[in-house]
């Protein structure tokens, strides 16, 4: 081999083994950390030791929870569900007298929220009609300046909180202030409670003639003279009517409502008749105001007591005698001259007051008016503005 090629051998294995080699080797014995002092690490290996304690710490206790959740899940919900589910769907009630309600057990709310019923089964039913039994007020010209000047007499009864809705036959002007806003609806929800009954009797399911019998589960405090009669005393449904009506009798009123079939059969009626916020929900008295509706359903309805495609002419002629008899002359009747004629309604609770009905001016004048007004619990101010009311809106009417 030449010299040349011996020294590049040699160089380039000096250069491997002072280099690469040296690299391999551990960093304490290579010449560049000669000089460097290695620090002990003595905590480490008590560290992993405290950490591995604590691991093992945190999965016996989440051991324990997990075979207590097991053991409570098996011994409470399992033998619960065992019985009320597996054993009557999947191997049968050994009980063959009791039949289990899987509808119930479906929709658990339907047998008090249902306002529908067919073939013994509870319903929810909307009121979105293609075809409503009742006809909507035609509304033309607004009134404007009647508005204005109830709002005006509003701004002297700062507490109370009113709702009117004034509709005129001649010409279909009206004034609207909160028509649309729920009210409790006291004992004029006694008004839809009357139509259903005529259009009952119009079908032939129920009679004038008919009796039912006062107990115990009827009666019912509040107004009507029908709480302090004998007990099992008969009545015809003329009477009840009647007393529903002109003494606004409560317990008159829940004899009839179960003599339709329930505050079910009224709800499902309202819905049919195109009425999306009035409803019936607790029997009377309804004290805490739960029934509830507004100027313009009850409008609605006075309106429709006139509509032969609601109501024959026999219906409209009875209705119209009750209610032109309504003892309470306190309301809105009391601001309208003595030459009127008024058919209407009254209700009366601790936190409403209204009225609602149809006047008979003279010179042929002609209009429906609803009031309702919250006010604090009875106070005197609630009758005060509905009578003034009465006045603003009559003397605005027949001018």
């Amino acid at each position: 081999m030449p010299e040349a090629a011996r020294k590049y051998n040699s160089n380039t294995y000096n250069y491997y083994e002072n280099t690469v080699y040296t690299n391999r080797q551990p960093r304490s014995l290579r010449p560049e950390y000669t000089n460097i002092q290695a620090v002990p690490h003595k905590t480490q290996p008590l560290k992993r030791a405290a950490d591995n304690k604590k691991i093992q710490r945190n999965y016996l206790i989440h051991r324990i929870i997990s075979v207590c959740f097991i053991l409570l899940f098996g011994i409470f919900v399992m033998p619960k569900g065992f019985q009320k589910f597996t054993v009557p769907v999947f191997i049968g009630n050994p009980y063959k007298n009791i039949k289990t309600d899987f509808q119930n057990l479906r929709y658990p709310t339907e047998n008090y929220l249902a306002n529908d019923w067919f073939l013994g089964k509870n319903f929810l039913t909307g009121a979105e009609l293609k075809k409503p039994k009742m006809e909507n007020l035609k509304e033309n010209q607004r009134l404007t300046g009647l508005e204005n000047e109830i709002k005006q007499l509003m701004s002297q009864y700062p507490s109370i909180e009113p709702s009117v809705y004034v509709w005129s036959y001649d010409d279909g002007s009206y004034a609207d202030i909160n028509a649309d806003t729920l009210y409790s609806a006291a004992s004029i929800i006694k008004l839809p409670v009357l139509a259903e009954l005529f259009r009952a009797i119009e079908k032939g399911e129920v009679s004038l003639s008919d009796k039912m019998s006062l107990t115990e589960y009827y009666r019912s405090e509040g107004s009507g003279s029908l709480q302090f009669k004998a007990a099992n005393s008969n009545y015809t449904i003329d009477k009840l009517a009647r007393m529903m009506i002109t003494e606004s009798d409560n317990s008159a009123t829940n004899m009839l409502v179960a003599k339709l079939g329930s505050m079910t059969r009224i709800n499902n009626a309202l819905r049919s008749w195109g009425l999306t916020d009035t409803a019936i929900a607790t029997w009377l008295p309804d004290l805490r105001g739960n029934n509830h509706t507004t100027a313009r359903d009850m409008a609605k309805i006075l309106y429709n007591i006139d509509n032969p495609d609601f109501l024959n002419i026999n219906s409209r002629e009875k209705i119209f005698d009750y209610m032109s008899h309504v003892h309470n002359n306190r309301l809105i009747q009391a601001g309208l001259p003595s030459s009127t004629v008024f058919l209407h309604k009254t209700g009366d609770i601790g936190k409403m007051l209204g009225d609602a009905g149809i006047v008979f001016a003279p010179y042929g004048k002609k209009y429906i008016v609803v009031i309702l007004a919250n006010r604090p619990h009875n106070s005197p101010q609630g009758r005060d503005f509905i009578v003034k009311a009465s006045e603003v809106i009559y003397n605005f009417m027949v001018k």
